[in-house]
């Protein structure tokens, strides 16, 4: 189904989206985040400083148990021994969930690790479309589609056929094409969620932030 590349939410980085307020008008009870260039750099351990207030909101609206990473590459079959979600942990404070099948797959684990039942409690961010709003959409979850964090020389860390393919991904849906403007006008249905002209989403911050 070709909607499913269709997110919920498109913001420049985690750090717009309001997660208090998805915790209470949406009836989320978790977020997962994907990694690299929504949290971090490629391969890297810190949080990135444009996504670093907006991590701060999901721990202080969810708490550390209900705000967990999930990577296709840390915490999966091409980590051995977890090493690199083990690092993950203890440079971020946040879990990596492990799991063996990558996204789009992989629900069962992020079930089992937040000890829910319903997918669409779940909400997903990332930057990529095909692994994190197809995952995402596939089972129900609210899901937000964020601009990858680095770009040229910053970028350079990143998995080159990752980036290519994300490029295609992001070419595809917003140019001004006739696919690209019908699929961006048909947001799949969250289950609580209302849209986002009822119920917007996006994070205000206060004069003394």
């Amino acid at each position: 189904n070709i909607f499913m590349f269709q997110f919920d939410f498109f913001y420049r980085s985690c750090t717009e989206l309001n997660y208090h307020l998805m915790r209470d008008k949406c009836n989320i009870r978790a977020v997962i985040f994907d990694k690299d260039n929504t949290l971090t750099a490629p391969y890297e351990t810190a949080t990135h400083p444009d996504a670093a207030r907006g991590l701060e909101n999901a721990l202080d609206a969810f708490g550390k148990e209900f705000v967990a990473i999930l990577s296709n590459s840390a915490g999966t079959k091409d980590d051995p021994g977890y090493e690199d979600a083990i690092k993950i942990e203890r440079d971020m404070g946040i879990p990596v969930i492990r799991h063996d099948e990558k996204k789009p797959g992989g629900l069962q684990e992020v079930l089992e690790h937040f000890n829910l039942q319903d997918p669409s409690q779940l909400c997903m961010v990332g930057d990529r479309l095909l692994t994190d709003v197809v995952f995402g959409n596939l089972h129900g979850m609210l899901t937000v589609h964020t601009l990858p964090l680095c770009k040229g020389e910053n970028n350079k860390k990143d998995n080159k056929i990752a980036n290519v393919i994300r490029t295609a991904e992001n070419k595809f849906l917003y140019s001004n094409w006739v696919g690209g403007r019908t699929i961006r006008d048909k947001t799949l249905r969250h289950k609580v969620w209302p849209g986002e002209k009822e119920c917007p989403l996006i994070y205000v911050p206060t004069q003394d932030e």
